[in-house]
């Protein structure tokens, strides 16, 4: 019993683990991650979340660039404002996940990364107390991690568009406050300009 207790511990306290993070971009910000294995699988995902942008337009988005501990590069995204990403992993080892910010303006990044690792044949075989049960276990936690995952990607997009139509409902007001506003004073200009159109016209009949 206690051999299905301790693993099912472990996928529970996991589960309760799993949170997205953010970061400010201004020009290049990078996090990294650690792969333990070679061929596992990374996958993550990230939304950009716009400031409160009222004189600019909306910002076109930014890239992500994926590096693995040899240098090259393993994964790429440009000009999005969210996506996700997953691939397999071809060395163990350190990488590295830059965003990229191609303009002035500052934008707030909300990413989640998780890397994935499923015992195969291979590793049955090297490892005696690994058993077929664990294997499932893995399978399971991998697949309850992925509907997290999906869950916070979609959190993290709904909160971009509540931020979105914030802004957009600040620019109606704000445009239609000064279109009011310009209204006003072109009528008063009129009125001015009638009441001393009339007057020269008194004027001269008097004349």
């Amino acid at each position: 019993m206690a051999e299905f207790l301790l693993p099912l511990l472990l996928l529970t306290s996991f589960v309760g683990r799993i949170a997205s993070l953010s970061v400010t971009v201004n020009d290049v910000e990078c996090v990294y991650e650690y792969v333990l294995y070679e061929d596992d699988i990374v996958s993550g995902n990230f939304v950009v979340v716009d400031h409160d942008i009222f004189w600019n337009s909306d910002h076109p988005g930014i890239d992500l660039t994926v590096t693995a501990p040899g240098g090259n590069t393993v994964h790429t995204l440009k000009g999005t404002s969210g996506d996700k990403f997953e691939f397999k992993a071809p060395h163990s080892g350190m990488y590295k996940f830059c965003f990229h910010n191609p303009y002035s303006t500052p934008e707030t990044v909300s990413f989640y990364i998780h890397v994935g690792h499923i015992p195969n044949e291979h590793d049955l075989a090297k490892d005696e107390h690994l058993n077929p049960i664990n294997v499932k276990i893995a399978e399971l936690r991998e697949a309850l991690e992925s509907v997290t995952a999906e869950q916070k990607y979609l959190k993290a997009r709904d909160t971009r568009h509540r931020h979105t139509n914030e802004s957009t409902r600040k620019r109606v007001v704000f445009y239609t406050v000064g279109e009011y506003l310009l209204l006003a004073a072109v009528s008063t200009l009129q009125v001015i300009y009638i009441r001393r159109l009339f007057s020269k016209s008194v004027a001269y009949n008097r004349v």
